[in-house]
């Protein structure tokens, strides 16, 4: 077979008679309602007259045509022209093809979402000129390279909001370490927070020598410098005494509740595998008791029975024991998020895709604005704590037993 028989279906210019028929109807339909759009714009101001009692405001030809990229690869626009000889300075500009527009906004949404996704931006062009035609423009490096300086202002902008009014019931914090240079990683403290509707959102993204204690006061402090004045009811987190000694510092009346995910593996990772199972099912046991009181019991059962052959597994499980039961102080509806820092674990997963995809050779500034804006794009999906009507409970602070909410009978009961 020679290649005048090989049909090339991806070519992009190759003419497709169907993506023909809709970009027309496309161009008909926006050149219909951009009219309709100036037929109601000078209606509304046909009240007004010159001196001569001739019409003010009319139509004046149309501005230079111009093409808009779209998913139907590019359209034509012809925008019409007002005139007002009143003088009184009135002006049309379309709601629909604004001054400036090059392509639709679910293309502007594009963009950004791929390079996030691992695209990098020298496969800008072949990934989408079957999507925009093979001259569409603006499929440049240069685009994506403007693109991310704009989301390190975006990044500034949000690291300075003010926060005088935002309350938060429970907050996640992690230190996760990302690869900017090839001989440098950069450890990226994060701070998610739950409002008193149940609604989660990124409270506090910076950059830190480690998870160290100084690094996290400073994170803290700045959020209480920029006006988040009360205390989150419970701080959840891994095992690093960071930020623990930073919250013990900023935030004394917080509760602390460890990690049970993180704990789990710095104590199956002390134990041959052969064993990580067994000792796994007896980790479950305890935090999924329905009380505190049956999880003390297999907490200690769990201990005396692998202390004396797993020693040091079983210290790394005992010295957290208050901490890791925090949870049944709070409503039994929002256990399931309050247990682990999965908020956090789980949205990073694509910061460490887009970093692998760029070879580790981004720079701390355009990673931490990079991760932002991945974060963001996350938020949008977050889902509302389970029981949050209970969470305005937890802020005026009544007192939570083993998940249940205490009345004043029960409160007698408990302290007989």
């Amino acid at each position: 077979m020679t290649d005048d028989n090989v049909l090339e279906l991806n070519d992009p210019g190759q003419n497709d008679p169907l993506q023909a028929v809709l970009r027309e109807g496309a161009r008909k339909l926006l050149a219909a309602a951009i009219e309709s759009e100036v037929a109601s714009f000078i209606n509304q101001h046909g009240g007004l007259e010159t001196d001569e009692s001739k019409a003010a405001v009319v139509r004046n030809g149309y501005l230079p045509g111009r093409t808009i990229q779209t998913g139907l690869g590019d359209i034509e626009v012809k925008v019409p022209k007002v005139r007002d000889r009143s003088g009184s300075g009135i002006k049309f500009n379309s709601s629909l093809i604004p001054p400036y527009l090059k392509r639709t906004r679910n293309i502007d949404e594009f963009l950004p979402w791929l390079y996030l996704r691992g695209v990098s931006t020298g496969d800008f062009t072949e990934a989408l000129k079957h999507l925009l035609g093979p001259d569409a423009p603006g499929l440049s490096p240069t685009t994506i390279s403007r693109l991310k300086q704009q989301w390190e202002q975006d990044y500034r902008n949000w690291s300075q909001r003010n926060l005088s009014n935002k309350r938060y019931v429970y907050v996640w914090a992690d230190g996760v370490y990302s690869t900017v240079r090839m001989d440098d990683r950069l450890c990226i403290l994060v701070i998610i927070g739950s409002d008193e509707t149940g609604h989660k959102e990124l409270l506090a993204l910076s950059d830190g020598y480690r998870e160290s204690e100084a690094s996290w006061t400073e994170v803290l402090m700045d959020l209480k410098q920029r006006g988040l004045k009360d205390s989150p009811k419970l701080a959840i987190g891994d095992g690093g005494l960071g930020f623990w000694k930073a919250v013990a510092k900023c935030w004394p009346q917080s509760d602390q509740q460890r990690c049970w995910v993180h704990k789990t593996a710095n104590v199956l990772e002390k134990l041959p595998k052969a064993m990580q199972p067994r000792v796994k099912e007896a980790l479950h046991n305890i935090w999924q008791a329905e009380t505190r009181e049956k999880a003390y019991e297999a907490f200690d059962h769990c201990i005396e029975r692998f202390s004396p052959k797993y020693p040091k597994a079983m210290t790394c499980l005992a010295k957290d024991k208050d901490s890791m039961l925090a949870f049944y102080d709070y409503p039994a509806e929002n256990w399931q998020h309050i247990r682990t820092t999965n908020p956090v674990e789980s949205v990073f997963a694509t910061v460490r895709l887009r970093t692998a995809k760029t070879k580790n050779c981004g720079s701390r500034t355009t990673t931490l604005a990079m991760a932002f804006k991945l974060m963001e794009t996350a938020q949008k999906k977050w889902f509302r704590l389970r029981g949050y009507k209970l969470l305005a409970e937890v802020i005026a602070g009544v007192q939570f037993v083993n998940g249940v909410k205490q009345h004043n009978t029960d409160r007698k009961q408990a302290a007989a």
